[in-house]
């Protein structure tokens, strides 16, 4: 099992939308709104590495109104 924390830079005023967007892709753990220079923060869970990615790529950037997003991934 691999797992990231994704954080993600928004729209202004998007933060709900995006929010619930995220809460449909099963990999999403939890789903955070946060103050500071990102807006949302995730953790993911995956089958492996190459699962997040796809994740993050394939569904997470291509979002409206996601403007940015930085993983980190858990190593221990």
């Amino acid at each position: 099992m691999s797992t990231a924390f994704i954080l993600l830079d928004v729209d202004l005023g998007k933060s709900a939308k995006v929010v619930e967007e995220l809460q449909d892709i099963p990999e999403t753990k939890y789903v955070y709104t946060v103050y500071g220079v990102y807006d949302v923060v995730i953790k993911l869970e995956a089958e492996s590495i190459q699962h997040l990615k796809d994740i993050i790529t394939k569904k997470i950037r291509p979002l409206e109104h996601v403007k940015s997003t930085l993983t980190m991934l858990v190593v221990e």
